[in-house]
């Protein structure tokens, strides 16, 4: 285990944490998890988080099975959970490396050990450049693939490099792009191949072609599919122009896939790669580890619809294999209102981007009472939900309402800790989140 993590286990963790009891004494992260608290017993502060640690590991076994059976591999985008420990849980399962969105996140890994890691983003000019060179100068064993998508942005990094010796290989990958960043033509991709591969050094070459699907996605489903098909056609036809342009030799990656359309890439992407004998597909799904009760349970509803999900040529139902892992605990502060909640949590605690929370089930005096799922969050403030019930529905101030949350990588960086839980609901685990 590297120093890190050894350093994070041995933290001690407070009251000032959320979930952490008030007034309890100070305890080691990793000690957390031997105390047999529950979320909804009394004792934890709430609002707090929790990983339901069966269903992640669950998520884990069906991703994992789903990538080797295409023949593809997978870096899972850290930016999810934060978490170095859920990351290097994700490597040991067969992770090929792992994905971050900036400068910081990737210091966040390095430190912890890992030394494979895809920047899919691009960082930005001159100043960018020199803060990467300066962090991996630390770091001569790392293998760092990013994105990019200008000249301009080649360059800032082609200048940070021969400012230095010390600095390890730097993998550049030609972003093709929808709805965000990304170069929106072959020709101007070219442009950016030739600049690269007229600059190339032993530390400073081209290492693939990468794609972002989801940022293509709209309101109209079929409009949607035709732009992430015309995205994976472009991304798929450069690749003989790559290849013909460095030779045969060079390993390559081509990397796309979220976690809603990853199906599409594989299918888009697969007969292009399998073509190149020194090219690999490399998904970088993250959220589909955690799922939720919202837009990726949506999402694979639809990717179900399309029959997208395929293990060793089986159809499988990704709705129905993936489970929800994670939960927001609130208390009932106040019954105002006939058919009105008000519990002790809010924007500052959960995700609404892309849907409100949805209440689950009721818990009174440490015990499971009943099932919630009449009732409807309206809306958030700060540190208040307004929760509409069912007449008649006996909820009263005091009790636990357990919520699963939509869109976990708005929701997971408002928490410092997320709690690992059994499937008695007890906390086992006790995972630190690293969102700076």
């Amino acid at each position: 285990m590297p120093d890190l993590h050894i350093a994070e286990e041995a933290m001690l963790i407070d009251d000032r944490v959320r979930g952490f009891p008030p007034g309890h004494p100070p305890l080691p992260l990793a000690a957390i998890g031997k105390q047999g608290w529950k979320p909804y017993d009394g004792r934890m502060a709430l609002p707090l988080i929790s990983l339901d640690r069966q269903a992640f590991s669950n998520n884990v076994e069906m991703m994992m099975a789903y990538v080797k059976s295409h023949g593809a591999e997978i870096a899972p985008h850290a930016k999810t959970p934060m978490s170095t420990a859920l990351s290097d849980m994700l490597l040991t399962a067969g992770a090929w490396g792992s994905t971050v969105a900036d400068i910081r996140q990737a210091a966040v890994l390095l430190k912890a050990g890992q030394r494979r890691l895809i920047l899919a983003n691009e960082i930005g000019g001159a100043a960018a450049g020199r803060r990467l060179a300066a962090l991996l100068a630390d770091y001569p064993d790392a293998e760092l693939h990013i994105f990019v998508d200008s000249t301009v942005h080649a360059d800032a990094l082609r200048s940070a490099w021969r400012e230095r010796g010390d600095l390890p290989p730097l993998g550049l990958m030609v972003e093709f792009g929808a709805g965000r960043a990304g170069v929106r033509s072959i020709d101007t991709a070219t442009a950016i191949l030739d600049a690269i591969v007229a600059a190339e050094t032993p530390t400073f070459r081209l290492t693939g072609i990468a794609s972002y699907e989801g940022s293509a996605a709209t309101a109209d489903p079929e409009e949607t599919m035709r732009r992430i098909e015309a995205l994976m056609a472009t991304t798929a036809d450069f690749l003989p122009k790559v290849r013909s342009r460095i030779g045969d030799e060079r390993p390559l990656l081509v990397t796309a896939g979220g976690s809603i359309f990853f199906d599409v890439v594989v299918a888009r992407l697969s007969a292009a790669v399998a073509a190149d004998p020194a090219c690999g597909l490399v998904l970088r799904s993250g959220a589909i580890f955690f799922h939720d009760h919202g837009v990726y349970e949506r999402g694979l509803i639809g990717l179900d619809a399309r029959g997208g999900f395929r293990v060793g040529g089986e159809l499988v139902s990704a709705a129905a294999g993936f489970r929800p892992a994670l939960r927001v605990w609130a208390e009932v502060l106040s019954r105002p209102e006939a058919g009105l909640a008000i519990c002790g949590m809010g924007m500052r605690d959960v995700a609404m981007d892309q849907g409100l929370p949805r209440p689950l089930a009721l818990y009174r005096d440490g015990a499971r009472l009943s099932d919630l799922q009449s009732a409807e969050v309206l809306r958030l403030n700060d540190q208040h939900a307004f929760v509409a019930l069912a007449d008649g529905s006996d909820v009263s101030v005091g009790d636990v309402i357990e919520c699963g949350i939509s869109h976990p990588c708005t929701c997971l960086d408002r928490h410092a800790i997320l709690y690992g839980l059994d499937p008695d609901h007890s906390v086992t685990a006790a995972y630190l989140t690293s969102f700076g």
